[in-house]
């Protein structure tokens, strides 16, 4: 069994570029993350702004979500591996300036299916882009630092509902819409050219990121297992969790935006402590991240009914689900059996397959036991992905203790 700790020299190499130039080009693969996180949910927020407009029902915009994240799953992998020849700086901006184009085009639609087609050449864009960034991203930085520099990129991912669809909602709500994806197109454009110009060509081969520095094919599929495990038991609750505080906790609905707020302070609070400790502990740290999410969501569900501790619980969910997928990234770069990018696009795609089958779970939930019932449920599911991972864990102890104990006998 190998180790999960690269070796002391690789953990205390050098710094492959100007560290100086790299944080520059982290930030701006970070607001790019943060702009397609964004654009992916955004008609989400204005779902009672674009339906009227259109001429169309409020279900049939919500179709322009789910439709997004079907091109993803579908995308991912064959684009990453018809773009694996270039170089991974000009395919990053070019999916940010494909993520502008396409909300300009958004912006400019002139009917359902044209806004339909923008928004699936904005997702061909994403599908490429978090299939690359995170490879690229760890390139840029030395061994020893590396998930604290891949969860410092999720903040961008955490910034989004936090900041990002409310600021696009209320920025529609005060203008139109249609505003609200130019003001994200200008953003996007600002992310591409800071990333064209600052971010520095790295051979993926020499800085050891092309390919897992701890291949294990038997764990990256766990890592899968685990990864579509929790995330259609999170995105159950992240569905409904408006109709949650409303009929179970009894909020107001004038308290929303501020529950909503305080949730996603406590998910970028989580994304950023998880890069503390994702380098020297990463099993574990999904462990624990695992254990608080089954809690939160086991609050929610007996005690949800108590305002305050509905609030506890919302917390809580925020801190652990946000500080999940970082980890996972992270685990994946180490174990990928292959390519890291081609993991990563597979990763991406079984994250996506998790927020759709969370998403249908959960009304299925709702319309026959009630949102009550919806955190119990997806409880269940976490769970499982603990249990997954901790027998993983468990085998992988005791077959370090069996070759330990080989290692000493005469």
């Amino acid at each position: 069994m190998t180790s999960n700790r690269p070796t002391a020299a690789a953990e205390f190499a050098a710094p492959p570029v100007d560290q100086r130039r790299a944080i520059v080009a982290l930030v701006a693969l970070s607001v790019s993350a943060f702009t397609f996180v964004t654009a992916e949910n955004l008609p989400g927020g204005l779902l009672t702004l674009i339906a009227p407009d259109l001429g169309r029902s409020t279900s049939e915009i919500g179709l322009l979500v789910t439709a997004y994240a079907v091109v993803v799953v579908v995308a991912s992998l064959p684009l990453t591996r018809l773009t694996r020849r270039f170089q991974r700086r000009w395919v990053l901006a070019a999916t940010t300036a494909v993520c502008a184009v396409g909300s300009q085009w958004s912006a400019f639609a002139i009917g359902y299916a044209d806004l339909m087609a923008a928004r699936m050449v904005t997702a061909l864009g994403q599908a490429l882009f978090w299939s690359i960034v995170t490879p690229a991203a760890a390139s840029l930085f030395a061994p020893a630092v590396r998930g604290k520099m891949i969860a410092r990129l999720a903040v961008g991912n955490s910034l989004a509902p936090l900041l990002g669809v409310p600021l696009g909602t209320w920025v529609g709500q005060q203008t139109s819409w249609r505003t609200a994806f130019l003001l994200f197109s200008a953003v996007s454009l600002v992310a591409c050219v800071t990333m064209a110009v600052s971010m520095p060509n790295v051979d993926a081969e020499q800085s050891g990121t092309a390919r897992g520095t701890h291949p294990d094919l038997r764990r990256f599929v766990m890592l899968l297992v685990v990864t579509v495990l929790l995330v259609t038991g999170g995105f159950m609750m992240i569905t409904f969790v408006t109709q949650f505080l409303l009929e179970t906790a009894g909020f107001p609905d004038r308290y929303l935006s501020a529950l909503l707020l305080g949730q996603g302070a406590a998910g970028l609070a989580g994304t950023l402590l998880i890069g503390q400790v994702l380098d020297k502990r990463p099993w574990h740290t999904v462990v624990v991240a695992l254990v608080a999410l089954t809690g939160a969501l086991l609050l929610l569900r007996t005690l949800g009914h108590v305002p305050a501790l509905a609030l506890v619980g919302l917390a809580l969910f925020g801190l652990a689900f946000s500080a999940i997928p970082p980890a996972l990234s992270f685990l994946s770069l180490r174990v990928a059996p292959g390519a890291t990018e081609s993991a990563t696009a597979i990763s991406s795609s079984v994250f996506n397959i998790g927020i759709g089958a969370g998403s249908a779970l959960g009304a299925l939930v709702v319309a026959t036991a009630g949102v009550t019932t919806v955190p119990l449920v997806g409880a269940v599911f976490v769970l499982a992905a603990l249990a997954v991972l901790g027998a993983d864990l468990w085998a992988a102890a005791r077959a370090a203790a069996r070759e330990a104990a080989t290692s000493r006998r005469p």
